[in-house]
């Protein structure tokens, strides 16, 4: 035990709890040391010379003399591998069934000795060693898989492995999950083991809340995406190549994966930036759909602590005629912390309170969840878990026993969200929270976390899971705990109110976590470092399959000045999730504690986000249709554009708006790396061209936001209804965009319009694609 830690945690949680963390952390460590042995010797292992190959549906497997791959092609043009029997199901990143094999891609001898299969989109090349090259149609290497190495247990159990590839030399990372040194991700090592780190966070802190094998690549010859679908604890190594390096030699990229156990199986897809995430949620499912409601202003706070203060801030925003949707409760609204609980002398009328705001001022109340349940007799959601199936309903530990760690309520036992049962059971519970009137959940402290003075802060290795009815322990289960939870609350929430849409977001997860909601920063310092971490991870997660997501606006843990949680402000308005939050003991974070300059500019941020509505709930809507997420990076559109691919500190929020927030201290002009095209300064209306980089102002009032030519682009009118921006083309050029109209909070069908822009005797001409081509909604045409 290190002592500096126990000080921190004890000054963190207070010296009885902080002393309870001791407890916690050492019977963590006894569990383990009783339950997994030393790995002892192990064998090592490398697939070997090629022996045959027997061609398949889509592909077919490839022997060598010590293993064997499985090659399969789907339908949808996304590449299957996997070593020695491993299938693509079961998977929690797969909804399942598993896709369809290409009847078109088959497996044939290659000219230098190994096997190919060639399709559509890409070539995997398997040479007589066991590499695997994936190339592009016109033969160019994306990425070489080298030879595989397994460290098998003489004693029998899990083998660890690694694997290594070669990327070209201009290659750049992303993706990963969310990771706050970002969104591109240089030389370094990233570990995917979801973690929570403690009340704060940097760029330079690894690894945090929501971890994934998910990477992103992006050089001249191409984009591509690889998914190594693993849930153990793993740790990705990346090394930048070098164009030159050497007599003249590119040196390659480089990327080494090396996991504690699990399968060896892969995906991989290759294509424009669109396309690889279309692929990439077509087969890990489509996000779901946020509220209309979930795409306005909301506000949050650890420590709102009664009703009166609840109205006091609401009633803050309406006299200021500031807009806001949504006000969240965090943990202090319930009794003793205790989960699916009100704290009666404090909130008396909770489900009053939330009618009432909702009414008077269209503000939906969110409840935080968390998963630990307090272990006390009594205590309903405990007696009501431990009664669930033959064994109760939650984890256990190698001997059978409910395991317990120490969260917020005290000593508490964790739900199984592995366990189907479990899900049906948990989701159950979302009636309470439905009951006390409110509109959606966030799900937090799932990664899971149990207080230790030292070591993981999480539940012993040795854990026993569900699994599925498959079985295992907390080294496979513990990256998946916080998607299963996530999947457990949307469902519930499906079968308790099945014509609404669902409204959950949270804070852990792993591929796939979009088919069940959204995630947030977490715990972001209150710090300029953690305003650019805030962006890197929102497009980190995006790359993912992950579009709706935002940080604690103003950082969770500190009191930033108001030029910092202005700019903070400013970048939020513009996420998809558009969220203030702080901790209890932290600065307040509503407008009007940082000064007249400061809520009048914040005013305008606000309203410029309501009057963008409509465009949100289109990108909310063609996520869900194309897995393109809201906010994207510059290369989007240009991956092969190698400035663009370097910029870090502006993103594009879908086609239409090029936005480049303020993320240093002092500044009112900053440099902006354009794209290829016409742009306009949408304040000014000062005409840029692209590609190459120019010189805003960004007084303190605004962040530069830059429209792109022929834009049409959805917004809220004068009189609250749609409207129509477009941005006038470049002479000889054409532009549009596309609609989705608001159709309420249902299930309804998204009807996706089409609308083209052009130049015709001076004047732009929208119109809409089919039919008469009649616009049916105000135009306001800008950049004349």
């Amino acid at each position: 035990m290190n002592g500096r830690d126990l000080v921190r945690s004890v000054k963190m949680v207070g010296s009885v709890r902080g002393m309870r963390t001791v407890r916690s952390a050492w019977r963590r460590q006894r569990a383990d040391a009783r339950a997994l042995s030393p790995r002892g010797p192990e064998r090592a292992r490398v697939p070997g010379l090629l022996a045959g190959a027997e061609p398949g549906p889509g592909g077919g497997v490839v022997r060598f003399a010590r293993s064997e791959l499985c090659i399969r092609v789907s339908a949808g043009g996304a590449v299957f591998w996997a070593w020695d029997g491993a299938e693509p199901l079961p998977s929690y990143a797969l909804p399942g069934p598993a896709p369809e094999p290409d009847p078109r891609a088959l497996l044939e001898p290659d000219k230098d000795g190994g096997w190919q299969v060639v399709s559509e989109r890409l070539t995997v090349v398997v040479s007589r060693h066991g590499a695997v090259e994936l190339r592009t149609p016109g033969g160019v290497v994306l990425r070489r898989e080298l030879p595989p190495r397994w460290w098998e247990p003489v004693a029998g159990g899990s083998a660890r492995w690694v694997q290594r590839s070669e990327l070209p030399a201009d290659a750049r990372f992303f993706g990963l999950g969310g990771r706050g040194a970002g969104p591109r991700l240089r030389d370094g090592s990233y570990a995917l083991w979801n973690t929570d780190p403690g009340g704060r966070f940097g760029p330079g802190d690894d690894p945090l809340y929501l971890t994934m094998p998910v990477q992103v690549v992006v050089s001249d010859v191409g984009t591509h995406l690889v998914f190594h679908d693993n849930t153990w604890a793993g740790r990705v190594t990346l090394s930048e190549g070098q164009e030159g390096a050497g007599s003249g030699h590119d040196r390659p990229g480089m990327c080494e994966v090396r996991m504690d156990g699990g399968p060896l199986r892969c995906w991989a897809l290759a294509g424009t930036p669109a396309r690889v995430l279309q692929g990439w949620t077509a087969l890990t499912g489509a996000p779901a759909l946020p509220p209309s409601w979930a795409l306005g202003p909301q506000h949050a706070r650890w420590g709102f602590g009664s009703e009166r203060e609840v109205r006091r801030v609401v009633a803050g925003y309406r006299e200021r005629r500031l807009p806001l949707s949504v006000l969240h409760l965090d943990i202090d609204h319930y009794d003793g912390h205790r989960v699916f609980t009100v704290d009666r002398e404090r909130f008396p009328g909770l489900a009053g309170l939330a009618k009432e705001l909702r009414e008077e001022d269209g503000v939906r109340l969110v409840s935080i969840v968390d998963p630990a349940v307090r272990a006390e007799p009594g205590n309903a959601v405990f007696d009501a878990g431990s009664a669930v199936g033959s064994a109760g309903a939650f984890v256990r530990d190698a001997r059978g026993r409910a395991v317990r760690g120490e969260v917020w309520p005290g000593e508490c036992v964790y739900p199984d969200f592995t366990d189907p049962q479990v899900r049906e059971w948990w989701g159950g519970l979302y009636e309470e929270r439905l009951a006390q009137g409110f509109s959606g959940v966030w799900h937090d402290m799932n990664e899971p976390v149990s207080f230790t003075a030292f070591g993981e802060s999480t539940l012993p290795r040795s854990a026993r899971h569900c699994l599925e009815g498959l079985g295992g322990d907390h080294r496979e289960a513990h990256n998946v705990y916080g998607l299963a939870m996530a999947r457990a609350g949307y469902e519930g929430l499906r079968r308790l109110r099945p014509d609404e849409r669902p409204f959950l977001f949270s804070r852990s997860g792993w591929a796939g976590m979009q088919r069940y909601g959204g995630t947030w920063s977490g715990d972001v310092e209150s710090g300029w470092p953690g305003l650019r971490a805030s962006l890197a991870l929102v497009l980190g997660l995006g790359l993912c399959g992950v579009p709706y997501s935002g940080p604690d606006v103003g950082g969770f843990d500190g009191s930033p000045s108001p030029e910092l949680y202005l700019r903070w402000f400013q970048l939020g308005a513009f996420l998809p999730l558009f969220r203030t939050h702080s901790a209890m003991d932290a600065g307040r974070r509503e407008p009007w504690e940082f000064g007249p300059e400061v809520l009048q500019h914040a005013r305008a941020a606000l309203e410029e986000r309501e009057r963008l509505r409509p465009y949100f709930v289109t990108l909310a809507q063609l996520a869900r249709l194309t897995g393109a997420p809201y906010v994207r990076p510059l290369w989007w559109g240009a991956p092969g554009d190698r400035a663009l691919r370097d910029c870090e500190d502006a993103f594009l929020l879908g086609d239409a708006l090029l936005v480049a927030p303020v993320l240093q201290r002092g500044t009112d002009r900053r440099a902006v790396r354009l794209p290829r095209g016409r742009w306009y300064d949408t304040a000014t209306g000062e005409v840029h061209e692209g590609p190459g980089q120019v010189l805003v102002d960004a007084p303190l009032s605004r962040v530069p936001v830059l429209a792109r030519a022929g834009a049409v682009i959805p917004v809220r009118g004068a009189d609250g209804g749609l409207e129509l921006e477009v941005w006038a083309p470049a002479p000889g050029r054409t532009g549009g965009g596309l609609v989705v109209r608001d159709a309420g909070d249902g299930w309804e069908e998204a009807e996706v319009e089409r609308y083209t822009s052009r130049l015709s005797g001076g004047q732009v001409v929208v119109e809409r694609d089919g039919g008469d081509g009649e616009v049916t909604c105000p135009v306001r045409v800008r950049g004349v």
